[in-house]
Formats: C-alpha cells, structure tokens, sequence
C-alpha cells in the first residue's frame, strides 16, 4: 500500500453535454469533458474559447476612463509633468512600462516612481506624493496599486495634484477621492471581465489612449499576467495567448538579455517560462532592492546597459533563493517548535531579520508543507512592527477575514488566496487568536487535506499524439485553466528506475491491455524504493508530448502515486538489510522478531516502541498490524505462529527478510531409508558412545552429525533407544510407532515446509502463501473513495 499526498477527486461531466461538444467541435470526449467542467458547456462557449476568443473589450466600458483619457491627453498637450506610481512586483513593473511605452510614444513629459519596499513599503504614501508635489509634478497615476491609498488621495488633492488610480485588488469600503478610478472591480463597474491583472488595467488605459489596441505592449503585459496569478480566462486569456507569440520574436533589448542570461530559448517561450523564469527575475530585484532597476532594463534601448542590468538581476535572483532557503528552513522550526498545526488551524509566525521581501515566497512553501493558511512576519523591533505576506487555503478567503480584523491592521490588501499587511508586534498574538477562531468556525477537518482536482480517468489505449494535440488548444493554461491532470488507475508497471545525477526523479513505463505510456515523476524517485513492481499502481498527472530526434511521443508528468493493496517488498537473503531501515517508512513501523537472540542482537539499533519479539501464538493473534509497515526479520518457529500473526488482517507493507542461523531445508533431511539404515546399525553395533563415534558415523554415510544427532532424538522420542550419557541403547521388544509420533520429527518437517514457503520460494510464491492468510476483501477503502 503507498498513499497518496492528496485527496484525489475526478470531476464528473454532464455526458450529453460532452457528447454534443464532440459531435459539434469534432473533439475528443477528453476535451470535450474538460470544457464543459470548465464552464464552457455550449458549442459556442467552446468554440469561441478555443477558437475565436481574439477580440479585446471597449476600453471606455470602464467607468471613469474618459475622465482619465481626457486628463492625460491635456497633460500630454500642456507637457505638464506626469509621475506614474508603481509597485514593486512583476505586474507592477510591467504595469508601469506598458504605461511608460504608451505616455513616452504620445509625447508626455512623463516619469516612474516605484517605492522601496522596505523604507516605504507597499502603496502610495504621503511622502512619495508630498516629493512629487515639490519637483511639480502635477498628474500623478498609479498602477497595480492605489485602491486603498484614502489618506494619500486626500494628500495629493490638498497639494493641488491630480490623481488617476489603476489597480485590482480588492477594494475596500471606503474608496479614494481620485479624478477617476479605473478598476474592474469596483461596486458599480459594468465591465464585462473582472479579472485583469494590474498591467491589464494599464493595458486597457493604453488601448483608449492609442484608440486601439497596442499589439505592441502584449509581450510585456502577458508577463504581469502570469506571474501575478490571475485567471487565465476571458480578456486575460486573450492577453496571455498573444503575448507569447509576440514574446517569441520580441525585439526588447531588455528582454532578450533575461532570456540570455537565463538560457531561454525565446522561440519556445510558454507560459511557463514566464512563470518559472522570467517572472522570478523581475520579482526578484524588487524583493531586495528597488525594483527600478527591473523598468529600466525593461524601457532601455541600451544593448550594453541591458546586458549590464540583466547580469545584476541575475545575482540578485541567486541572493533571494538563498535567502529563501534560509529563512524557510527557521520559519519550518519556529511552526514545529512553538506553533503545531494541531493546535493552529492557520499559522502566524515572524522574526526579526526575515527579510520582508521574500517572506511571501516562504508563505507560500509552508502553506504547501502544512496547508494551513500562513501569515509570515519581520518583526522591526525598533519601531515596534511586524510587516509580512499571506497565504490561503481554499475555503479560507484572506481579505474577507482580515477585514474583520481590520483595527488591527492599519496597513493591508490583497486578494482571498494572498494578502500583505502592517501591524504592531503586541498585536501579532490578538492576530493570531482571531484568525485561529475565524478558521474553526470556517474549515473543517478534511480541509486541511488538500484536494488534487482530476479533469479524467483514462484508458491507456486513449492516448494518442491527436488527443494531446487537441489537449493544448486549451492553453496557455494558469488559474481557472490549469493544465488537465488525469488518473490513470489500476495498472501494471513494464520498468521503473531512479534518475538523474543525484536519483531524484523517477521514471517508469506503465502498461494496459497491451498500450504502454511512459512516465516521469520530478522529485518522486524516492517512490522507486516504496512501490513493489509487481503491484498495480494508481497515478496522476499532466499528459505531455516528448519530442526527441523527430520523434513525438506521450507521456505523463506524474504529480502523484498511490497502491490500493498491500505490498510485499522482498529482502531475503540479507544483503540489502543494512539499508532497510532508511526503506521502511516511519509511519505504523514495526519490527516482528520470533527468535529472542535475533531480538536481543538487533534491539539496540531500533526504536524500542516499534520492536516486537512474538513468543506465542496468543501474543502473534493479539498483534495489531493494521496499516502496518511489517518487517519480519526472523523466521517464525511455526506457520501457525505467523498465520494467527496475519491472518485477516489488513497491513500495509511486507518486508520479508526471515533471517535464520542455519537452514533446515538446506540440511540434509533424513528419509526413512536413513532411520532404517540407522536402526539395522544399532542393532548390530549394541551399545555405541554417540559423543565419541558420532562423527565416523555420519562420515562413513557422507551425512553430518547434525544428522545422526537428529535421529537419535527421534528414536528416544518413540523410546526406540534410550541415550544415558551420550550412550546410546536400542530398546529391547520396542512398540511399532510411526516417525511422525516423534515431536522433534514433526518440527523438523514443518521447518522445512515453512523454509520452502518463506525462505526459498519466489517472490510471486511467496505473495501467494500471504494472501492466503490476509483478507482481501478488507481493501484500501480510502484509497478507492478517493475518486469515486
């Protein structure tokens, strides 16, 4: 048996609906399942998101962009000086370029201002606004952020600047007093899509500026779209979906040298590339420095500054995931030791020197090692507050709850799955209790367990380069769209194998009414030594085409694996023992010894509360294996012994080792030729001193001593002879008794047999002789309901 690491739930379709998008479309019932579970359960829903999904919204749908288009356009006209306001994330730098490219290209006196995050932290801020007024700025626009920003609103207008806002997050209940807002998600915004990023809003600002729409910018606003993590539906899609192609040819200098530097080939730039690649980079300058440098690389027509820049960003990406690595390390210590997920349903942790730029980043790893929602803090003991990031579970919306809150919190924002904030360090504690309470009455039990939603379970003859083909007109894939995971179930393993330079990943062929698919599992190859290959197995994952030589294939990115029955793991013979004890998981271990020697030998290196010696079969019927990880060391003294052990019982794991100092089976077993020629012996010899002539014996026969020893034992047992000081003496006018009267005889066979069975069969035999005894119809009832 080997768990899964997530509950696995497989979406059901509305059949009909899925069998008219196939008839209508010409798509596979796969796709065809994936779209109507998606949304898009009408042929012209489906076909307009795979097909004709290529026209942009009426920017002037927006309320309130008229009044900015016509105050930007009299700015540009009077070259009034223009400060845009940035943030200092990936949609914030690329939000304040798009609009940088569009006021430059329209001829505006115009300049960016992104501040620090760590001396002014997140949003406008009345300094920052109090400096622009001084060096006469007097239209000031924000992007990606300012919905909050009601103080310094009321800052700019009391300075006689006019102030445009352009953000997305959610806005709270009391909105600035600004010339206009342009946000999707406004109370009484009619815009027909909600979801735009930050650098989407800007981009939509540009479109009306230019009076249509600025191709141009698509290669820097697909990236605040990926990387911000905004649904890729809808208008973002359309974004994404352009922005790459124009990524593959982009003329940028500024990009081309990220690409260069990160070894990109630009032709085959993804989404993925974005988010894995390009997105971290940019981020990362502005969670250690200012995120200036980021613009500037970004504007610069400069081929040696882009160079120059793009190297400084690269260092400082390999600063920040050392830095994250650290800090994630004492973040996972301080949960462990002050704050245990039993008794914390969501964790707020801090310290002082956490560096509060990546502090998000480590939210995000504990959230993905605890799944609890996590607030991760930097304490500045000087002025007395913690700063930090947040992040969700599914079912616990951060804003919403942090709203409740909000007295505590004189800075925050965000979005149901992420958040940022400011408080005091004396309230982190009241922060925690109430977000602990909120979570208890919010979530239950299984919502701490996280939940891998499945598109499909597939046939392994289904597979085919056409249906992956068809698979990727769903990309680019993100939120709301991600790419389809799919079970594979019950099937049997063709080869598995350890790869790469350290081991780590694992690769495998599984195989199905003759179709075959292979796998490759990043980060799994520790599995290899938990799976019995005999088994069958239960995957999920992401379908995918390798291409190698030419050559187009499917396979599966495995994301997870489980095995519904028990298994064996074969260990006999012990030269692999001195490693089974890394082998063996922790859970439920328990280390069953027959033989005390054995059990005193080994007891020292194992833990004592995992290290049973069964001495009866009272004790062997009374053991609870149960989801056990069962290592049978020794040899049981009796099949009896080990059958009450198991017998109906449900364990786990196997692990078969059955050590035994000598073998019974291997020695010479004597038939009753052997007694006969024994007893004639006896009787012609009389009285003869076993301890002095028992050797001749045996060697004049080409047995051993064990041998003759042996069957004196039985014949004294069937008072056959009688042995007085190593004398032995047939017995005159001797009852006729069958061997198998003599108790030592008796075990002698059942040792055998039970060496036979244990020791010396194959691994298939072997399997057999256990599910004789264990119930088979108790199965891994968790395991199966998780995807019924």
């Amino acid at each position: 048996m080997l768990k899964s690491k997530t509950r696995w739930k497989v979406r059901t379709s509305d059949e009909q609906k899925v069998e008219t998008l196939v008839n209508d479309l010409k798509i596979t019932p796969l796709v065809a399942s994936i779209l109507v579970n998606r949304g898009f359960d009408t042929v012209d829903s489906a076909r307009y998101f795979l097909f004709e999904n290529d026209q942009f919204h009426d920017p002037f749908l927006f309320k309130g962009m008229d009044q900015a288009v016509n105050r930007i356009k009299e700015a540009i006209k009077n070259q009034e000086p223009i400060l845009i306001f940035g943030d200092y994330d990936g949609d914030g730098v690329s939000s304040t370029t798009v609009l940088m490219i569009t006021l430059k290209d329209l001829g505006a006196n115009v300049d960016f201002y992104i501040p620090n995050r760590f001396r002014e932290g997140y949003g406008p801020n009345e300094v920052a606004f109090r400096h622009a007024a001084e060096i006469g700025i007097k239209l000031i626009i924000t992007v990606d952020t300012g919905v909050a920003a009601v103080h310094e609103a009321n800052v700019a207008k009391e300075l006689g600047m006019d102030l445009i806002i352009t953000d997305h997050h959610e806005p709270g209940p009391e909105l600035p007093e600004a010339l206009a807002i342009i946000h999707p998600k406004l109370p009484t915004s009619t815009y027909p899509f909600r979801e735009l990023a930050g650098v989407g809003v800007a981009f939509k600002l540009a479109h009306a500026l230019y009076g249509k729409v600025p191709e141009h910018l698509l290669e820097i606003a697909v990236i605040g779209t990926v990387s911000d993590l905004v649904s890729l539906t809808g208008e973002n899609r359309l974004i994404v979906k352009k922005g790459l192609e124009k990524l593959k040819t982009t003329k940028n200098i500024g990009l081309k040298a990220i690409f260069k530097q990160a070894g990109v080939d630009q032709k085959t730039v993804t989404e993925e590339t974005i988010g894995f690649t390009l997105a971290p980079r940019i981020n990362a300058v502005g969670r250690l420095e200012d995120a200036d440098l980021a613009v500037r690389l970004l504007l610069t027509d400069d081929p040696e500054e882009a160079q120059d820049l793009a190297a400084e960003m690269e260092s400082l990406n390999k600063a920040r995931q050392t830095i994250v690595n650290a800090i994630t390390t004492e973040a996972i210590e301080e949960v462990e030791s002050n704050f245990p997920v039993d008794q914390n349903n969501v964790l707020v942790i801090g310290r002082e020197g956490w560096n509060p730029g990546v502090i998000g980043i480590v939210a995000s790893r504990l959230v993905e090692k605890f799944y609890r929602p996590v607030i991760v803090l930097n304490f500045d003991m000087e002025k007395g507050l913690a700063k930090g990031s947040a992040r969700s579970i599914a079912g616990f919306d951060l804003f919403k709850n942090l709203s409740f809150c909000r007295e505590l919190l004189p800075h925050f924002g965000g979005h149901p799955m992420a958040a940022g904030m400011t408080l005091k360090i004396d309230d982190v504690a009241e922060l925690r209790s109430r977000l602990n309470k909120l979570a208890s009455e919010q979530l239950t039990k299984e919502d701490y367990i996280p939940i891998t939603w499945l598109d499909s379970e597939i046939k392994l003859d289904s597979i085919n380069i056409g249906t992956l083909d068809q698979i990727n007109l769903l990309s680019p894939f993100g939120v709301d769209n991600p790419k389809p995971k799919v079970l594979v179930d019950s099937v049997h393993i063709a080869n598995m194998k350890k790869i790469g330079s350290d081991s780590t990943h694992l690769k495998l062929t599984i195989e199905e009414k003759g179709a075959n698919l292979d796998g490759v599992g990043f980060g799994l190859g520790s599995l290899a030594d938990q799976i019995s290959p005999v088994e069958k197995i239960s995957l999920i994952g992401e379908l995918t085409i390798n291409e190698w030589n030419n050559i187009r294939k499917p396979q599966i990115f495995i994301h997870d694996v489980t095995v519904k029955s028990w298994q064996l793991f074969d260990y006999r013979g012990g030269s692999r023992l001195k490693n089974l004890r890394s082998m063996v998981p922790k859970e439920n271990r328990k280390w069953i010894f027959f033989d005390k020697e054995h059990y005193e030998k080994f007891i020292s290196s194992l833990e004592p509360n995992e290290t049973f010696l069964i001495d009866t079969k009272e004790q062997a019927e009374l053991m609870n294996i149960a989801q056990a990880n069962i290592v049978f060391v020794d040899l049981p003294s009796s099949e009896e012994t080990i059958g009450k052990l198991i017998k109906g019982k449900n364990p786990a794991r196997i692990y078969a080792c059955f050590l035994k100092k000598s073998s019974d089976f291997l020695s010479t077993i004597p038939t009753r030729d052997h007694f006969k020629w024994y007893y004639a012996f006896l009787l012609k010899q009389g009285t003869i001193n076993l301890t002095k002539y028992g050797d001749a014996i045996a060697k004049k026969r080409g047995w051993t001593r064990e041998t003759i020893f042996f069957m004196s034992r039985v014949f004294s047992e069937l008072d056959f002879v009688t042995i007085n000081n190593g004398l032995i003496t047939l017995t005159k006018q001797a009852l006729k008794r069958d061997l198998t009267d003599s108790r030592t005889y008796r075990l002698k066979q059942e040792q055998c047999s039970l060496e036979s069975e244990l020791l010396f069969s194959s691994f298939q035999q072997l399997k057999n002789w256990f599910n004789q005894y264990l119930d088979e119809s108790v199965t891994n009832e968790e395991a199966i309901k998780e995807w019924t």
